[in-house]
């Protein structure tokens, strides 16, 4: 199954149906055919051919997702690029990935595709891929093994790695997470507001499309206009990162809108505070919460926390368990070995939907309990080595935020030239409270060498589109705003 095909069944039982909606245009699924078909018409013009990767701004636009497909209809496969990512850090994407000369962006990023791309590339835009002249649909090229889209690890801690999805696995991982096209069944209206170029806004989209569904795009989360369009449209379900769902809860619009249509919430992508999780179970009591954890690597989440766990004391504060036909391993990441029971070690993933087959070393820390439940601790890449004492960011990060005149923390380490690394923190304070204060808070809570050694009060903490904390940026933050390190003895 070509991934372009998954749009043939509602575009033809439902056309006038809505596919799309983006603030007051709606595009049908007629519509987004259309679109699809004119541009692979003019990608096939400007000689994009079957095996390339075909780099795609991608914007959260209809456009966009035409753009991918049609990429994957001629053969090729659309590369899905983050937009905020300057010239320079295109163009080094483009070599690493050995991207065509042929590319598609709106025409806010057409200049810096164009200079990545250099002469003679081409950068198509909205007003060459919009439907025009009638042309014929060709036939799909390539399935199977055959490349289908190109995806971009998040890169907080380096330059984004190319990661190639075949048609096989995509539409593997489409249809044994929802059901084909029913223009009987009830239709779903789901609210997309994550970069269409991360995993979980992509191939949330894709799945909406193969069941017939319905999309709301908001292109820039606000909670002020998520709120607002969950209303006007109904929306039944949306996937979150933590940091949206909790400027949602804290929306001074939140107790006074009509959220009753919202009938699940996936969140993800980033680690979820234990209060935040309580608070939204608590606040919206009639949705179905469910922790999705995953990365790109394995087409999204490979474990998820049911909404009867999230009810659960400890079991709320994991990530659940792993999902069918999902294998996990909890390793010693030097060894490869398997670490004892509820010990913290390297996740190790096998599944079908591995973009890759065979074991999958995820990079993230976790404990296993005996029941299966999984215990993020961080990422590998992201440990503290204060002296030969190892730590992950987020145990320390927990405590802090479990402090009540803490709004939300991060921590990251900080080079040294004795210990090799110290801790170091920053801190959003909703009440009066000093670095004295919450360093002496985590000592009753934490070993000594988890302590923070320079902790920070800052007004925001530098989050990503995913809501990661970009630790590098962090800890330039910390080094910056500390006037003289605190330095435990």
């Amino acid at each position: 199954m070509n991934l372009a095909s998954i749009l043939d069944a509602p575009a033809v039982g439902c056309p006038k149906r809505a596919a799309v909606v983006l603030g007051d245009d709606t595009w049908t699924y007629a519509d987004l055919g259309e679109a699809v078909v004119a541009s692979a018409d003019r990608l096939a013009a400007e000689s994009a051919r079957p095996g390339e990767r075909v780099p795609v701004v991608a914007t959260s636009h209809p456009l966009t997702l035409a753009a991918i497909l049609a990429a994957a209809r001629l053969g090729a496969a659309g590369a899905a690029l983050n937009p905020q990512l300057t010239a320079e850090e295109l163009r080094q994407l483009a070599q690493l990935a050995g991207l065509a000369g042929v590319g598609v962006s709106d025409g806010r990023h057409a200049d810096a595709l164009r200079t990545a791309l250099g002469p003679p590339g081409t950068v198509l835009t909205e007003a060459d891929l919009s439907p025009g002249a009638a042309v014929t649909a060709p036939e799909p090229v390539g399935d199977g093994d055959d490349e289908a889209l190109v995806l971009f690890t998040s890169g907080t801690t380096g330059l984004p790695k190319a990661v190639p999805m075949s048609h096989a696995t995509l539409t593997g991982r489409i249809r044994s997470w929802c059901g084909p096209f029913d223009a009987k069944a009830p239709l779903t209206v789901r609210l997309m507001c994550v970069p269409m170029f991360h995993v979980g806004g992509l191939l949330g989209l894709l799945m909406s499309l193969y069941s017939g569904h319905t999309t709301v795009i908001e292109p820039r989360f606000d909670a002020g206009e998520w709120l607002e369009l969950v209303e006007r449209h109904r929306v039944d379900a949306v996937f979150l990162v933590p940091t949206m769902l909790g400027r949602i809860l804290d929306h001074p619009r939140f107790a006074r809108s009509d959220l009753s249509s919202l009938r699940s919430v996936a969140y993800g992508a980033a680690p979820a505070p234990p209060e935040l999780v309580v608070r939204a179970t608590e606040a919206m009591p009639h949705v179905a919460f469910s922790n999705v954890f995953g990365q790109t690597e394995t087409l999204g989440a490979y474990t998820a926390l049911s909404a009867d766990d999230h009810r659960h004391p400890v079991r709320r504060t994991s990530v659940g368990r792993a999902l069918p036909g999902v294998e996990l391993r909890v390793v010693d990441p030097g060894s490869g070995d398997e670490v004892p029971e509820g010990e913290p070690g390297e996740l190790w993933v096998q599944s079908a939907h591995n973009v890759r087959p065979g074991w999958l070393r995820t990079g993230d820390l976790a404990r296993l309990d005996a029941d299966g439940y999984v215990f993020p601790v961080g990422r590998l890449s992201d440990t503290i080595n204060r002296g030969g004492e190892k730590l992950g960011p987020v145990e320390v990060e927990t405590v802090l935020r479990a402090h009540p005149a803490v709004a939300d923390a991060a921590v990251a380490a900080l080079p040294d030239s004795d210990l090799g690394e110290r801790v170091g923190a920053a801190v959003v304070a909703r009440d009066t409270v000093t670095p004295d204060d919450l360093r002496a808070y985590c000592g009753q809570h934490l070993a000594r060498f988890k302590v923070p050694d320079t902790l920070v009060l800052v007004d925001r903490l530098p989050y990503d589109d995913l809501g990661k904390v970009r630790r590098r940026v962090l800890a330039a933050l910390i080094a910056d705003r500390a006037e003289s390190p605190e330095r435990s003895p």
